[in-house]
């Protein structure tokens, strides 16, 4: 569980895997595609389905977009529970939806309901940012964004 991750109680996945490497990251440990613990995703799955209490699934990582079959398996998943889905990204919305992350990334990213978009950067680190780490990062609407071709971010988090 985790209420820092997302509005409301959230199950997060921290995928393994980031080729951003932003100074100051919080979660260094999960840059290296080769580390971690490998878990198959029917077993997340089944825990997902087997936790009370939800309001959605949140994906970090590493950048959950560096495994976009992942992405998907597991918001579909969720969804199906009725769970809303959110995911950080280091890339932008424009980039995944440019294809600069791959298409299983571009085609992976209409699965997410909320992005938190764009690589942490320390000197614009702030606690005041609701959800993010720097003042650059943005909540985005993602079914929004793509039918308008653009990024449309969020202004309020409701669950």
């Amino acid at each position: 569980h985790s209420s820092v991750d997302g509005p409301g109680v959230r199950f997060t996945v921290f995928l393994q895997g980031c080729p951003h490497d932003c100074p100051g990251c919080h979660n260094p440990d999960t840059h290296d595609p080769m580390g971690g613990t490998e878990m198959p995703v029917g077993e997340i799955i089944a825990q997902l389905a087997a936790t009370k209490y939800l309001d959605g699934i949140t994906l970090s990582g590493g950048d959950p977009f560096t495994q976009p079959a992942v992405v998907k398996a597991l918001a579909e998943a969720a969804k199906a529970l009725g769970l809303s889905v959110w995911s950080y990204t280091g890339w932008t919305v424009e980039e995944l939806l440019g294809g600069d992350a791959g298409e299983e990334a571009r085609d992976a990213l209409s699965s997410v309901d909320v992005l938190v978009d764009g690589r942490f950067v320390l000197a614009r680190r702030s606690e005041s940012c609701i959800y993010r780490g720097s003042d650059n990062q943005r909540l985005i609407d993602v079914a929004g964004s793509i039918a308008a071709g653009r990024a449309v971010e969020l202004d309020r988090i409701e669950l």
